[in-house]
């Protein structure tokens, strides 16, 4: 066998070793457990796959529609901006009779940390030519604190494999400049949106970074003696505008009446705005940029490349740009309005130098600091590890230097990562990062969650972390074997999370009975009832009924994507029926006026909802709810599971036994 190719296979025996350790005890649970809990994405997730083959192999028809979901509304749901993970879900494809949708799910899991190991693992190899170097920046980016800790919810984002491929080919194709490099560049930034949509922007912005660099050349100015008064002048106001925020910090800020009107001045968003946006002006009067453009040919040569990436991208997109175009002629593509102030934060500036949160030695001081919302973990975690830090510092200390274009990526994904405003140590400084203001860009605003581009930057960390190990080894050849055991002995036990929780994949028995009905026109209610997204809910519906479904296979009258639009809750809505569970799930009380009405109306709902089954889970739904459904809808207990009870409505007629 020839040698490299044999290194390669041992790379990847040697990732795969690491996600089974890393993971465990997920092996030996490996078809009852999960990384996540049924109950948040992670059911969704698994979902994706189950209704991705159900679509495409059962109802042979374009997976990103379904009728499984929403089915009270009788327009089947778009997918087109779901979170779907299309990649996984054509791996999972085959795997699924073999293995069942539990034990598929964990082992394209474990296959794609595998996949985005190897991927990093082949660009530090290019950038540097070292092979145990290259490997261990591979583990130290798949196994990052940010994407393990994602691998508990976030499951789209573990398969980050693209974002590392897309930047080895974006170096081969500007060295090489070969339409076949661009064509591999335009597949892998097609297989990035299909793993997940985000991942698609950063590969966009990475190609822009990229080929600015290239073809610009920024030089320093010197300042003529004629234009002192500039940067005095951009003194004095940063003074002013200085000593206006810091009064404003001592006093809490004024209110005056002016005309005898009230005005306050409390807010430091403003003030420190313009502060921000002085010390920019004068930071680039000192240092005075001269952009200059590389030749013609050159510029024309990285347009025909950009297009014929963007072109096979498009073609291999095709199938959800056709959904996401029926979405925009059905009038349901909405905009998400993006308010200054309160869009979601960044990463916490200290978060970058905290320890390993999910190390099994991290105190829970260490979690709990990070979780300042129940959500607010996943989000939060962006270690950048003391192993790779100190690895960078060493070098540079010992004479290497950072190159510019991968401290520039640095740079600019660090800042995004920090959001529209920068915190530090949970305070709020009132500075706005980069992404205060790119989030308005169209495309670039899709990222909404600017928290997820410190994947991104730890993987720039890693190629980082494999030059700077290899220079220190180049350094002191003598000793490098000892500089790189140590380095990998501390960086795996600095990067261990195991054991990992794991959560029951079990589901309640009452499912089976409604699996071994027949008849799959039948639907599901569950209550309590809603119509959930990735930002706003109404109702309080549960994304465990997705992974319920996989069991029992019928539709869901309710529903959870990772975007839906405000015409298909209005929709929704729209039934006096489906409203007043709505407004019963989130805990109100019905107006007595509208009870009689609502009771008589409970049967015909029924009959045109085709409601077979209703799953009441008892510990989330208000009594209220429950007590109106059953008389309402004349149910009959059939099935009971710990929290859930199986219901049937009277007026649909004796259930179907299993077998009948």
């Amino acid at each position: 066998m020839n040698p490299a190719i044999r290194r390669h296979l041992y790379a990847l025996l040697g990732y795969a070793l690491v996600a089974v350790a890393f993971s465990w005890p997920l092996l030996p649970n490996i078809s009852t457990h999960l990384t996540g809990s049924p109950a948040g994405d992670t059911g969704v997730y698994v979902w994706n796959q189950w209704v991705f083959q159900h679509e495409l192999l059962n109802n042979h028809q374009s997976p990103y529609f379904t009728d499984k979901i929403f089915s009270l509304s009788g327009a089947r749901a778009n997918l087109s901006l779901h979170n779907y993970t299309a990649f996984q879900d054509l791996v999972a494809l085959p795997l699924i009779p073999l293995l069942g949708v539990v034990a598929t799910f964990n082992v394209v899991y474990l296959l794609m940390t595998v996949l985005t190991g190897y991927a990093a693992f082949l660009l530090v190899r290019h950038v540097t030519g070292a092979w145990t170097e290259a490997w261990l920046a591979g583990a130290l980016f798949a196994w990052s604190p940010a994407l393990v800790t994602r691998g508990g919810a976030h499951f789209s984002l573990v398969a980050a494999a693209p974002l590392a491929l897309f930047m080895l080919l974006l170096l081969r194709t500007v060295d090489r400049q070969r339409l076949r490099d661009a064509v591999a560049l335009g597949l892998t930034c097609a297989w990035a949106a299909s793993t997940d949509a985000y991942y698609a922007v950063y590969c966009v912005i990475l190609a822009a970074l990229f080929v600015a660099a290239r073809v610009m050349t920024i030089r320093r100015t010197a300042v003529q003696p004629r234009h002192r008064g500039v940067p005095w002048t951009l003194d004095v106001l940063l003074f002013c505008v200085g000593g206006l925020v810091l009064s404003m910090l001592i006093s809490g800020g004024w209110q005056i009446t002016v005309l005898g009107r009230v005005a306050s001045i409390r807010s430091l968003y403003t003030p420190v705005l313009l502060l921000t946006l002085l010390a920019c002006a004068r930071l680039a009067w000192t240092y005075r940029p001269n952009i200059s453009l590389c030749d013609g040919r050159s510029l024309l040569r990285a347009l025909w490349l950009s297009t014929a990436a963007g072109l096979v991208a498009v073609a291999v997109l095709s199938p959800v740009l056709y959904a996401a175009a029926v979405r925009v002629a059905q009038g349901r593509w909405d905009r998400d309005q993006i308010f200054w102030r309160s869009s979601p934060r960044g990463v916490d500036l200290a978060a970058f130098v905290l320890p390993n949160p999910n190390h099994p030695l991290a105190p829970d001081s260490l979690r709990a600091w990070l979780t300042p919302r129940p959500d607010a973990y996943y989000e939060n975690v962006a270690s950048l590890t003391f192993v790779a830090l100190f690895a960078i510092a060493a070098a540079w200390r010992a004479g290497w230097r950072i190159p510019r274009f991968w401290g520039g990526l640095a740079l600019v994904f660090g800042a995004l990562s920090l959001g529209p405003f920068v915190h530090v140590i949970g305070t709020n400084t009132y500075v706005p990062g980069p992404w205060a203001f790119l989030r308005y860009v169209p495309i670039f605003g899709l990222a909404r969650t600017p928290s997820r581009f410190s994947i991104v930057l730890m993987l720039v960390v890693a190629v980082l972390f494999g030059a700077a190990l290899y220079w220190l080894g180049q350094r002191w050849p003598h000793r490098r074997r000892a500089i790189v055991a140590t380095a990998a002995a501390l960086l795996l036990f600095e990067l261990l999370p195991a054991p990992r929780p794991v959560y029951s994949a079990a589901v309640p028995q009452i499912y089976n009975h409604i699996a071994a009905v027949r008849d799959d026109s039948v639907r599901v209610l569950e209550l309590p009832f809603g119509v959930r997204d990735g930002t706003r809910s109404v109702g309080n519906f549960s994304a465990r009924s997705h992974y319920f479904q996989t069991v029992h296979r019928k539709p869901l009258i309710g529903g959870y994507l990772s975007r839906v639009s405000r015409r298909r809750m209005a929709d929704i809505r729209r039934d006096p029926m489906a409203n007043a569970l709505i407004w019963l799930s989130e805990g109100h009380e019905l107006d007595h006026s509208r009870r009689p009405w609502l009771l008589a109306d409970g049967l015909p709902f029924v009959a045109r909802a085709k409601v077979g089954f209703v799953v009441i889970d008892r510990e989330r739904t208000p009594p209220a709810l429950r007590e109106f459904a059953i008389a309402a809808f004349a149910l009959r207990l059939v099935d009971g599971d710990g929290n859930f009870e199986l219901y049937e409505s009277a007026a649909r007629g004796a259930i179907v036994a299993p077998g009948d």
